[in-house]
């Protein structure tokens, strides 16, 4: 498949409907916050209960899912902890800066590209991967969002407790493990799907309305760097947590790969508004904006690169 193709099947989808996002975020005074709320507590739990419950991934396989995502995730996290001392970055901006640079958009951005590019597999893969990223962005990412403040993080982190998706997961998995799920024809399951399915649009259009909001000034050596960590180098070690671990399913491997590589999670921007407390020229909160925005816009050609990398079997 030629990299045009992949463009207009995988990648153009996910632009337009995030563009008609960012449009009405535009013209119009549209707070997100409720259809985040909806996302996050209806349509996103019943696609992660109804992907995972349905899903034909096997139980050694989900393990390394698991295995892989926090092997990237450490690697990234001492890479860009390293970055940024060599680069002059102190707390609070050192603390923003490592964040935009390992916490990929696996939700909103990630499960649409994923389902366009790898189809069911790609689905219940990708919000495997975004209920993992949600523990470690309640977690590590809270830690480091808040370093150099006089916030305790510790205390903070006992958000990651309310974060549906976690629940949807255990959900998920313990009526696998019990034999338990229901027919795919009964109501049941016909609701979750008809939920889940519309979260896909909806989390698109969340993502370009939080778009149209991002304050594009900013320090644009330090976005520079973190969105190329972001865009070029998490890639490479994403491929290489995938080659250590070792995945027998060579698709999920490829999903894991290019769901890690997509671009900074507009969760970030959340994190660090909370947490981390910074002025001057140097914000942090306009570090993580510009950042998102950039690596958002530029993914359109380094995420449709992969995915032909990934499809053509150049690359595992």
């Amino acid at each position: 498949m030629s990299l045009l193709s992949i463009f207009a099947t995988a990648i153009l989808p996910v632009v337009a409907v995030a563009g008609a996002g960012f449009a009405l975020g535009r013209v119009k005074d549209t707070d997100p916050d409720a259809l985040n709320t909806i996302t996050v507590y209806v349509l996103a739990p019943a696609l992660v209960v109804h992907s995972l419950a349905t899903s034909t991934l096997a139980g050694g396989t989900i393990l390394s899912v698991v295995l892989a995502v926090v092997l990237f995730t450490t690697a990234m996290l001492l890479l860009a902890e390293g970055v940024g001392r060599l680069t002059g970055h102190s707390e609070p901006l050192l603390g923003a800066f490592v964040l935009v640079s390992i916490f990929p958009n696996t939700g909103n951005y990630g499960i649409p590209l994923a389902d366009f590019a790898f189809g069911a597999t790609g689905r219940s893969t990708a919000v495997l991967v975004t209920a993992l990223q949600g523990v470690l962005l309640y977690t590590v990412g809270i830690y480091i969002a808040a370093r150099g403040s006089a916030s305790s993080p510790l205390a903070d982190m006992r958000r990651v407790f309310g974060v549906p998706l976690v629940y949807a997961v255990v959900v998920a998995l313990g009526l696998r493990w019990l034999g338990a799920v229901p027919p795919t024809e009964s109501t049941v399951m016909q609701t979750l799907e008809l939920l889940g399915n519309a979260s896909i649009p909806v989390m698109l259009l969340i993502l370009g309305i939080q778009l149209s909001n991002v304050d594009g000034n900013s320090d644009f050596q330090s976005v520079g760097i973190a969105s190329a960590l972001k865009l070029l180098l998490a890639p490479v070690l994403a491929f290489a947590a995938v080659l250590a671990v070792g995945f027998q399913n060579q698709t999920v491997a490829r999903v894991v790969v290019l769901l890690l590589a997509t671009p900074t999670g507009v969760t970030t921007i959340i994190l660090v508004g909370a947490f981390s407390h910074g002025t001057g020229d140097r914000s942090p909160g306009e570090l993580v904006s510009a950042t998102v925005f950039l690596t958002t816009v530029a993914s359109a050609v380094t995420v449709t690169l992969l995915v032909w990398l990934l499809q053509s079997g150049l690359v595992l």
